[in-house]
């Protein structure tokens, strides 16, 4: 767990850095950030969704992914979260429960998907080796500065879901690594690819894709390997 609550630890200073440095950002300068950092989010999805080995996985996750999403009403249910963090946090005139809930969401996924997390947390449970996740800390660290100097204090928030999934990762290491082959987390990373294409153009075009409702769709690969070899 000590590499996990380095990562936190890194996200959460980073983020009330970037608040910081948001005050002494003019409007205008924000708008432009704010594009700027949409395309290099929709980039790290692209990047990401492009090492899937199998495009027909990934078609079947999104729809089960967001089938499952929408029963849960997970967008719902974040916008929810936002206005009540909002109420709680941060002044009425800052930020709305929406921008909020984006903003969480948008962090979530950036720092949550990809095999840095799932690797890292599982090499720090299972040998105690924290190099991977304290490498990911620097690197997160850095990317919730520039989050929330353009999105604003739902990104803080995110470190709570880094804290229970790479925690349980690190925690269930002995259980869940026959689980996590080299495939399963490739194509986990690359369905949480797309979902952040999703997120760059939401921060783009200010469209509503519901991210969230989708985010089911990231642990179908998990499931999808065992049911495949167990009736193969």
């Amino acid at each position: 767990m000590i590499g996990t609550l380095i990562n936190v630890a890194a996200i959460v200073v980073g983020s009330a850095l970037g608040l910081l440095l948001k005050r002494s950002f003019r409007q205008h300068i924000a708008d432009v950030v704010m594009q700027g950092l949409g395309l290099c989010v929709a980039l790290i999805g692209l990047t990401g969704a492009l090492k899937t080995g199998n495009i027909l996985l990934m078609i079947l996750s999104v729809v089960v992914g967001g089938v499952a999403g929408s029963l849960l009403g997970i967008n719902r249910r974040l916008n929810a979260l936002g206005e009540y963090a909002q109420r709680k946090l941060v002044r009425a005139s800052d930020q709305g429960g929406s921008t909020f809930a984006q903003a969480f969401v948008t962090a979530s996924l950036v720092f949550c998907v990809g095999a840095m997390a799932v690797v890292g947390a599982l090499d720090s449970g299972i040998r105690g080796d924290h190099s991977t996740l304290i490498a990911k800390s620097a690197l997160d660290g850095v990317a919730s500065v520039v989050f929330a100097g353009a999105l604003g204090p739902g990104v803080m928030l995110s470190a709570v879901p880094v804290l229970l999934y790479q925690g349980a990762i690190a925690l269930l290491g002995n259980v869940i690594a026959p689980l996590l082959s080299d495939t399963v987390v490739q194509e986990m990373s690359a369905v949480g690819g797309l979902l952040i294409i999703g997120i760059g153009l939401n921060m783009l075009l200010k469209s509503e894709i519901k991210v969230a409702d989708l985010l089911p769709a990231i642990f179908v690969p998990f499931l999808y390997y065992p049911i495949v070899s167990l009736f193969g």
